[in-house]
């Protein structure tokens, strides 16, 4: 994911502003970390790069 995408992306939940923690960088690229929402502390998963924006009961079911 790049992280200029923090501009455009919001809470599917609340719309309200995320917070980026990272846990895997690949120069410019976040491999692994989470969006967290400022309002409502929903966190969405970021995994090889892919920001999973599904709300949390949607996101269980969905196949990998």
């Amino acid at each position: 994911m790049d992280e200029d995408l923090m501009d455009i992306l919001c809470c599917p939940l609340d719309k309200h502003e995320l917070e980026l923690e990272v846990d895997e960088r690949e120069g410019e690229e976040i491999i692994a970390g989470r969006l967290i929402c400022t309002e409502c502390g929903e966190a969405y998963p970021i995994e090889d790069g892919i920001p999973n924006l599904l709300p949390p009961d949607m996101r269980e079911d969905a196949p990998a």
